[in-house]
């Protein structure tokens, strides 16, 4: 990235803090968390993290994703939903330049994070992903002691300085600290597989990133596991902008304070995903303006 991105202060700006049974022939609609309505200040005011335009994504000639235009904004968990193969985890990956490795990925339209283009020709990758962190559906820990799993990008990006309060610190914001304390020097294989995924949330976190990116974060986690990662996004949010990928539409009314409905356009010849609709959380799951985010949400298809 341009010299604005190792100079420039933090984009976020300040960092705060027994009857009757009845059968249903369709499924309800999930409950949504009063938290979840887009936060307490109106969108207009908040600033624009992501301004994805006209954004296209191909692997060769194959097109995965096309004609998603939209914006996430700063200090909102941004729930990404939609049926298998429309192009929900390559979106998030490119958020972060995560299909870069991938010699047949090729991208088309912009993604502008703060105003500055991702894909440009001055991009730093490096600098792309400290500032955009990321964590995976599966929790992947070094073969490491608790300790080194935290400090590892730090270490690597050179910021030793007060290395110790920095993991713990990381600990802390990711509810593992009271947990771990005492283990620090242990493997952190040794964990249960909730606690290595907030293991995971630690080290992206650990080298203060403006954004966390969390591809199907809890899908392989219990359900006592579920509801500490998502307590955990309620907490984090107001220090980071997160955006989920979920095909778990009960987590994305619980958690998400806008949702983006992706979906495969069958209109022509090709099938590839696109956005459908994007707003709300409240609107998505109870008054949604295209029919196909209705019985998406309703659990009519999927």
């Amino acid at each position: 990235m341009t010299a604005w991105d190792r100079t420039a202060g933090d984009p976020r700006g300040e960092q705060p803090v027994p009857g009757r049974v009845r059968l249903r022939t369709e499924p309800s609609l999930p409950v949504i968390r009063p938290e979840a309505n887009g936060g307490s200040a109106p969108i207009e005011t908040r600033p624009t993290v992501f301004d994805i335009r006209n954004m296209a994504v191909y692997y060769g000639q194959n097109c995965a994703l096309a004609n998603t235009s939209f914006q996430i904004y700063r200090s909102l968990v941004t729930a990404v939903i939609g049926p298998s193969g429309c192009g929900k985890s390559t979106f998030i990956r490119s958020l972060n330049r995560m299909n870069d490795a991938i010699p047949s990925f090729r991208l088309e339209g912009q993604v502008l994070y703060h105003g500055h283009d991702l894909y440009g020709s001055r991009a730093n990758r490096v600098e792309v992903r400290r500032r955009i962190g990321m964590v995976f559906q599966k929790p992947n820990p070094f073969p490491k002691s608790v300790y080194d799993n935290v400090a590892w990008a730090a270490r690597n990006l050179g910021m030793k300085h007060r290395l110790d309060e920095r993991v713990e610190q990381a600990l802390r914001q990711a509810a593992l600290w009271d947990e771990v304390k005492d283990r620090l020097r242990d493997s952190a294989l040794g964990l249960s597989g909730g606690q290595q995924q907030r293991l995971c949330i630690a080290r992206a976190i650990a080298i203060e990133p403006d954004v966390l990116l969390l591809d199907e974060p809890a899908s392989a986690l219990d359900p006592v596991a579920t509801a500490s990662i998502e307590d955990l996004m309620h907490s984090l949010k107001h220090r980071f902008t997160i955006v989920i990928v979920t095909h778990n539409m009960q987590q994305a009314a619980r958690v998400a304070d806008r949702t983006a409905f992706f979906s495969l356009d069958t209109t022509g010849p090709d099938r590839f995903g696109t956005l459908i609709e994007y707003g709300a959380t409240e609107t998505i799951f109870r008054g949604a303006s295209d029919s196909r985010t209705r019985d998406y949400v309703a659990g009519r298809f999927g």
